[in-house]
C-alpha cells in the first residue's frame, strides 16, 4: 500500500508539473503576441485541416491590418452584438453568463454561451471548439492572462483578425473583400451590422446570406450601435 501511494503521489506531481509547464507555454506566446501579430491560430489550424479533407490545396482567406484600418463600423458592430460591456469588464460577464445559463435552461439545451470577447479569443487562439469543462476551464485562464497582460485596444485589433467570417474566412480584411468587395476600413454602418450578425454561425450564413434570421440580427445591430463604446 505504501508503495501504491508513493507512486501516485508522483504521478499526482507528475501531472501537476505538466500542467504548470503547459500553462508557462501559453503565457509564453500570449506574452509574444502582446508585440507579434499571430500568424495563425489554433481554431485556423483546425478549419484548414477540415477544408483539406475534401479539397487538399485548400487555403484560408486572410489579411492581417492594424486596427487604424478597420472601420469604426465595425468595432461598434462587434462590440454591440458580441460583448455590450468589453471596455468595461475584466474578462467575463457575469450578468451576461447568469443569462444564458437562465436562458439555456429554459430551452432544455445549449443555446446561448454568455462568452465575451476575451474569452472567444482565448479560445481561438489555442483551444478547440468541443465543449469540456477542461477546455472552459482554460480558456478562463487564457481569459485572465489576455486581460491583465495586453491593452482592450490589443485584445480587440487580434480578435478582429482572426475570428471565422465564413467558409475559410477569416479576419475582418478578409470578411469586406469576401462579402462586399471592399476594404475593412471602407464599411458602412448596415455593411458592419451585418458582419457582426454572422459571427455566431459564419459558415452558415456564408451559404445562406439571405437569410431572414440574419436581417433581423443586422436591424437590432444597427440601433444598438450609436452607443457601443469601443477602445
Amino acid at each position: 500500500m505504501r508503495r501504491i501511494g508513493r507512486w501516485f503521489k508522483w504521478a499526482l506531481l507528475g501531472l501537476i508539473g505538466l500542467f504548470l509547464v503547459w500553462q508557462l507555454w501559453l503565457l509564453g506566446w500570449v506574452l509574444f503576441w502582446k508585440w507579434v501579430d499571430p500568424g495563425t491560430t489554433r481554431f485556423m489550424e483546425i478549419r484548414l485541416a477540415e477544408l483539406r479533407v475534401k479539397h487538399p490545396e485548400a487555403e484560408l482567406k486572410k489579411q492581417w491590418v492594424p486596427y487604424e484600418r478597420i472601420s469604426p463600423h465595425l468595432k461598434r458592430a462587434i462590440i454591440a452584438a458580441e460583448d455590450a460591456k468589453f471596455v468595461d469588464h475584466e474578462g467575463f460577464d457575469w450578468e451576461g453568463i447568469q443569462k444564458a445559463m437562465e436562458k439555456n435552461q429554459k430551452k432544455g439545451r445549449f443555446v446561448a454561451g454568455g462568452s465575451t470577447i476575451s474569452q472567444q479569443l482565448a479560445k481561438n487562439l489555442f483551444l478547440s471548439p468541443t465543449k469540456s469543462y477542461f477546455r472552459k476551464a482554460e480558456e478562463a485562464i487564457i481569459t485572465l492572462m489576455l486581460e491583465n497582460l495586453w491593452s482592450k485596444r490589443r485584445i480587440f485589433e487580434v480578435y478582429l483578425n482572426v475570428i471565422e467570417w465564413g467558409n475559410g474566412v477569416f479576419g475582418a480584411e478578409a470578411a469586406a473583400r469576401h462579402y462586399f468587395g471592399i476594404g475593412a476600413d471602407r464599411l458602412g454602418p448596415e455593411q458592419a451590422a451585418r458582419l457582426a450578425g454572422m459571427v455566431p454561425n459564419p459558415r452558415y450564413y456564408d451559404k445562406n446570406r439571405g437569410a431572414p434570421g440574419l436581417a433581423r440580427k443586422t436591424a437590432i445591430i444597427l440601433a444598438r450601435m450609436p452607443s457601443a463604446e469601443i477602445p
